[in-house]
């Protein structure tokens, strides 16, 4: 049967390929083409469109968290893979053949997923809000093997001020054990390490230069250690999830729709504790849940009044490309019942801020903090650490890189590497069309 390795690899543009002595070796071997993601650039849909064919309208991965309306809860970085409303491909594989294995290593939406084999970051969060190293693995038993093996996986290196080649090493090697064990059919594998630089540095660094590096060498152990296991070499893909572009200009849509009297905020914590300001959900008529380059306004009882209200707010707004309402969102098949009422589309050279406080000292507790689940939207700021106070600084301009936005430039296009010729079949590709690339080589 055939076996096949997709790797998912954030940041990977076609001209860091000629700088990966070992990536390069597979696309001489192969070829590669132009792989353009689909809008939203950003990692948990963009996963979702390349294990389904299909876009945020059907699988309903409309940004790295959600908004749950009738809780009143924003969700970041937590979901499982109920999430995702369409089959994916470990599904579709198991539907046609139950002897096709699959194992998913690290993709963000995989808890509970298809897949025979899983390993992803699941740290048990403590009642004194610490957090105990854990991952969620199937069989439940492999984490335990693994950690002895190979220690915890490092989840301060994987987000964060220290993030670096340590988590996607670790990722590598348990993929390299899992393999050699498990031998599957199909194997997902989610490499993150071109994220940090490129947001903290800018995407054409030497800081960047060095991180792609880095995971070439990485890279080498993967293809030598998975060979070995297989004793024949798989059909590996390598798919870039985004490209990352320099940015030099931040909006703040929250700050715009509180001093338009639109979002309100109430104290965390009350009397002596109050520690600063939360949005307060119920009772603001809109609020932006912004991730990246882009966001999503959700407006209260879906006024219509309050829709026109925010889109005049933002129309023609500096770092604003588009301001998408209602039947609008069809332009990017964003029209599903999780998005915003609205959705602010930045320009490729800015991105947005989630900070809503208009005075830094009433910040809350989180802001200063690596808390990807507390925060109402994604925070690249995590990747700075300000020594004087040991926290996070609160200082939106340090970013240097960015994405999400449409790809509509050849700089916002990523690759996709085969390893073996006659695959790709096409000069250029859509992240949609991965999963039947894949499932070609099962003949369905």
């Amino acid at each position: 049967m055939p076996v096949v390795f997709l790797l998912s690899i954030p940041g990977l543009r076609a001209a860091d390929v000629a700088a990966m002595p070992n990536l390069s070796k597979l696309a001489a071997q192969g070829g590669q083409a132009s792989l353009t993601p689909s809008f939203p650039c950003v990692t948990w849909p963009v996963q979702a469109n390349m294990l389904t064919g299909s876009l945020p309208s059907e699988h309903g991965v409309i940004a790295n968290g959600f908004y749950w309306r009738e809780q009143r809860e924003v969700e970041m970085w937590t979901a499982s893979n109920q999430k995702i409303q369409q089959p994916q491909l470990w599904d579709v594989l198991k539907q046609r053949d139950p002897k096709l294995k699959s194992a998913a290593w690290f993709p963000m939406l995989s808890k509970g997923c298809g897949a025979d084999y899983i390993c992803m970051p699941a740290p048990v969060h403590n009642p004194d809000g610490s957090e105990s190293l854990w991952c969620y693995t199937r069989p439940v038993e492999l984490y335990g093997q693994l950690r002895d093996k190979f220690n915890h996986f490092p989840l301060q290196h994987f987000w964060g001020p220290i993030a670096n080649i340590k988590s996607t090493a670790w990722i590598v090697d348990s993929a390299v054990e899992a393999a050699t064990r498990f031998r599957p059919h199909l194997f997902y594998i989610y490499l993150p390490h071109l994220d940090y630089a490129a947001q903290k540095h800018g995407p054409d660094s030497p800081q960047t230069a060095a991180a792609v590096a880095e995971l070439d060498e990485t890279l080498g152990r993967l293809l030598t250690g998975v060979e070995a296991a297989y004793g024949q070499s798989p059909l590996w893909l390598a798919a870039s999830e985004y490209t990352i572009t320099p940015v030099e200009h931040v909006s703040y849509p929250n700050r715009v729709l509180r001093e338009a009297e639109l979002l309100v905020v109430r104290e965390e914590g009350q009397g002596s504790a109050a520690a600063g300001e939360l949005i307060d959900f119920e009772n603001s008529r809109a609020w932006a849940l912004v991730d990246h380059q882009f966001s999503h306004v959700f407006v209260r009882d879906a006024d219509p009044a309050t829709i026109e209200a925010v889109c005049k707010l933002f129309r023609g707004h500096e770092g604003i490309a588009e301001v998408l309402a209602g039947s609008e969102r069809i332009r990017y098949q964003m029209d599903h019942q999780r998005s915003g009422e609205v959705i602010l589309i930045s320009t490729s050279n800015s991105w947005q801020a989630y900070y809503y406080w208009l005075d830094d000292a009433r910040a809350p507790s989180f802001a200063r903090t690596v808390d990807i689940h507390r925060k109402p939207g994604y925070d690249p700021v995590e990747l700075f650490f300000d020594p004087q106070t040991r926290g996070i600084p609160l200082d939106a301009t340090l970013v240097r890189g960015s994405h999400g936005a449409p790809a509509n430039e050849p700089s916002q296009r990523g690759v996709i590497i085969a390893s073996k010729p006659g695959v790709l079949g096409e000069s250029a590709l859509r992240d949609t069309d991965v999963s039947n690339v894949v499932l070609k080589q099962f003949a369905i």
